[in-house]
């Protein structure tokens, strides 16, 4: 699933007339290349949520036939959260899935990620690398076996531990998980479900992933992740 409902706010006036997972990158959509990684990882059929602007996305990727994958639209009249947002389509997942961020781009080893969640067998795998700048990002911290023992969401500087990793916003998720998750409920993975999570005592695989990661979610990040791409030190996928 590509979360792609956000208002994007905070990249107005850019996002007044263009959603967030549209913004420009190299001469493409965001979404272009956020579908091209899916597909090159075998990721073939796809949901994506709308809110803001949502005929620009659809008339967009259509029914998905130019990256090979399918599309199912889902409609969000009011915003759900990034989790709320899955549990509303709750019908579509009956077996292992994905959830992606759209205002990421991302080069990551999809394919790693999904075999060691399958190898491990926990209700979900979440995404993580080093990144810089954690009091605007959700930190965690893993014990000796790779599972989430930490999980503060923009932490102030003092919460801010040794060896946090980031929450890259890409997990892999068993269709159980959505159990958790009440229906119409506005409800967030990093903010409610996952430190729920940690409180009841549920492993969490946290794992490293192989790739790199911009944000776009800030006139300084899309700018950076802009730079990157065009000097060459990110490799589009």
């Amino acid at each position: 699933m590509i979360l792609a409902a956000g208002r994007g706010t905070r990249l107005r006036p850019l996002t007044d007339t263009c959603p967030k997972p549209m913004i420009p990158i190299a001469g493409k959509p965001l979404l272009d290349h956020v579908l091209r990684l899916l597909a090159s990882h075998g990721f073939d059929d796809l949901v994506i949520n709308l809110h803001h602007l949502p005929d620009v996305i659809r008339d967009f990727v259509g029914n998905g036939s130019t990256w090979n994958v399918r599309i199912t639209y889902s409609s969000e009249p009011e915003l759900l959260g990034t989790a709320g947002a899955v549990r509303k389509m709750a019908d579509f997942f009956d077996e292992p899935f994905l959830v992606y961020y759209s205002d990421n781009l991302t080069n990551f080893d999809l394919t790693d990620l999904w075999e060691i969640h399958r190898r491990e067998g926990e209700l979900v795998s979440v995404g993580l690398l080093w990144m810089d700048d954690p009091t605007t990002r959700g930190i965690i911290g893993l014990d000796s076996h790779n599972r989430v023992d930490r999980f503060v969401e923009k932490p102030s500087i003092e919460e801010v531990f040794p060896d946090y990793l980031i929450n890259a916003g890409t997990y892999i998720a068993e269709p159980e998980l959505l159990s958790r998750i009440r229906p119409g409920q506005v409800c967030d993975f990093s903010q409610d479900i996952f430190p729920q999570m940690l409180a009841d005592g549920l492993p969490i695989l946290g794992h490293r992933m192989r790739g790199q990661l911009l944000s776009t979610d800030s006139p300084e990040r899309y700018a950076f992740a802009q730079q990157s791409v065009a000097s060459g030190a990110f490799t589009l996928p």
